[in-house]
């Protein structure tokens, strides 16, 4: 099969789910290439290229789901993967909550950039690279890795439906420390996504910014007392706010569960006014955002919470049939969009007497509560409404649910690095506890 187009692979592993019995199928086959540099302690140490095909086959029988993927894409492997797909589906407990979805409009998508610049790729990390060494002799580059990355994705399912989608898109990230004789800071990194080389690595999201205050963070103090005071949290720390958001009261889990503590709350206040959140891979500073969803829609972005009001849960077809709530637009949980607000950073800085500009988190996951408790990493204290010392070991907790509402600012500047696009965000009612 390996003369076939995906397109016609994944109608064959459609075809044959039918005939082996499956009430409702959908097949997703992608292809990609990956072009890689690879670069450790500041030298490059492999250039590679990598390809990566697989193929997700769903069937439902009688109510019963049965999943699988492969990744091998000969007749063999898929007239297997199709006769264990639908004995997983028989073996399956039934739930009415399963289906596909139905045909709507059928669309083909096009991101591709024009094809890879190796050539480009390979010195925008070297200037990289030297850039760094020059201006910040103190950091140590733990890893580096720049990459061209090229998928064709397929979609189709028995209802009828078919996607197509070509991406193309440059990834780069880096892994860094700073060092000064015995003294060393913590790890700390930033990527990026991006669908042109025209500018510096350097120069975009807030790749700089942290490689400074990895060197600033080479002195640091214990902060001295437990306070309830303001973070203020920047875009690199997106997980902690938005990410527990999204885990712990939006997404299908919480809400099939009935965990969620805005089960009930559509339409209600959850956050201050000053707050929206979109899901948005139709930005147009997203690359290669979502199109078509993993169960079969065109991707639509999608306001969450607009004005402090919870507007839309974040369902995929199965968590709308299991709660009786609305399907979102789509399913591209990182691509967030949170609107500006209408106060400069430096402003938000200058309104607080005491507390921190919170860059990393490191803590456990938190429960239903939205109860969440960890270290504040590559941190720093705010005093007197300036930046002042990087601090170490300072526990910060809270409840999400009670700081949404307690929002004194956010920033008009916003960050973007190709797969979201955040400000800063300042929370009031935080609880820090130092030595």
């Amino acid at each position: 099969m390996s003369t076939m187009s995906r397109q016609d692979i994944a109608v064959y592993a459609l075809e044959a789910m039918k005939k082996a019995g499956a009430d409702k199928a959908s097949c997703r086959i992608s292809k990609g290439r990956k072009d890689e540099f690879n670069i450790e302690a500041g030298k490059f140490t492999l250039m590679r290229t990598l390809f990566d095909d697989s193929l997700n086959l769903k069937a439902i029988c009688a109510d019963r789901k049965g999943v699988t993927v492969i990744n091998k894409l000969d007749k063999e492997s898929i007239d297997r993967a199709v006769e264990d797909c639908i004995s997983l589906a028989q073996l399956a407990t039934p739930d009415e909550a399963e289906d596909i979805a139905e045909m709507v409009e059928n669309r083909n998508f096009d991101l591709s950039i024009g094809g890879s610049d190796m050539d480009r790729l390979f010195s925008r990390t070297k200037d990289f690279l030297e850039q760094v060494r020059d201006e910040y002799p103190k950091i140590i580059l733990e890893g580096v890795v720049s990459e061209f990355n090229a998928a064709e994705i397929t979609y189709v399912n028995s209802n009828g439906v078919e996607f197509n989608k070509n991406n193309e898109n440059y990834e780069f990230s880096a892994m860094f420390t700073a060092k000064d004789g015995e003294k060393t800071s913590s790890f700390n990194g930033f990527g990026l996504n991006l669908a042109t080389l025209d500018k510096p690595f350097l120069d975009i999201g807030m790749g700089r910014t942290l490689i400074e205050e990895s060197v600033k963070s080479l002195d640091t103090r214990m902060v001295d007392d437990k306070f309830v005071g303001k973070i203020i949290v920047t875009p690199h720390c997106e997980d902690m706010i938005w990410g527990t958001i999204m885990d712990c009261f939006l997404t299908d889990r919480p809400l099939v569960e009935g965990t969620s503590r805005w089960k009930d709350a559509l339409g209600s206040i959850v956050a201050d006014k000053k707050l929206t959140i979109r899901l948005a891979p139709l930005h147009s500073d997203i690359v290669g955002g979502e199109r078509f969803t993993a169960d079969g829609y065109e991707s639509k972005n999608a306001d969450l919470i607009k004005n402090g009001i919870l507007e839309s849960f974040a369902l995929s077809l199965y968590g709308s049939r299991k709660t009786g709530n609305k399907r979102t637009g789509n399913t591209a949980f990182s691509n967030l969009e949170i609107a500006a607000g209408d106060t400069p950073l430096a402003e938000m800085i200058k309104g607080i007497d005491k507390g921190i500009l919170l860059n990393r988190f490191s803590g456990a996951s938190p429960g239903p509560s939205g109860d969440v408790s960890g270290v504040a990493k590559n941190s720093f204290m705010i005093e007197n409404g300036k930046i002042t010392d990087a601090i170490s070991e300072t526990m910060v907790s809270f409840n999400v649910i009670d700081i949404l509402k307690n929002i004194p600012a956010i920033s008009k500047e916003r960050v973007t690095d190709g797969t979201s696009v955040l400000p800063w965000c300042c929370f009031d009612g935080i609880t820090v506890s130092g030595k």
